[in-house]
């Protein structure tokens, strides 16, 4: 991904700026879905056809993995090997909804749609933030 892409979506030509704001708005999301599959896990289990307490984990999951990539991008300059294993857990992150949709999840068509969509965005974050680590480690060297 080009820098001036980066730059325009962050912002900012600051790279390490730039990680950080694309951590923080994954830490934002994750924590937005956190919340509302721990809140509402019954009426949001009944729309998207998925089972209330699997979303109540998957909410306690969400709340703890976007408060650990809230802190980190907190940091002034991100460590490489903590925003490698966020994008890594990303990346697994879409690979596993995409196989769950097609192996075993029978969600309504809503629920398959905020499947994939949530599958694109989390992948689409993994993308975002190892462009800009790249960035930043090649302006850092």
């Amino acid at each position: 991904m080009s820098q001036a892409l980066l730059a325009g979506l962050a912002r900012t030509t600051a790279p390490r700026t730039m990680l950080r704001r694309f951590l923080a708005l994954d830490a934002v999301v994750t924590g937005v879905n956190g919340i509302a599959y721990t809140a509402a896990s019954g009426p949001l289990g009944r729309l998207l056809g998925v089972d209330s307490t699997l979303l109540l984990g998957l909410g306690l999951f969400l709340l703890g993995y976007g408060a650990a990539v809230g802190l980190l991008a907190s940091r002034p300059a991100p460590p490489g090997p903590a925003v490698r294993a966020v994008v890594d857990a990303n990346l697994l992150w879409a690979v596993l909804s995409i196989a769950a949709l097609a192996l075993w999840l029978e969600p309504t068509t809503v629920g398959a749609v905020w499947t994939v969509l949530q599958a694109l965005t989390v992948a689409g974050f993994a993308v975002l933030q190892w462009s800009s680590l790249k960035t930043a480690e090649g302006v850092s060297r």
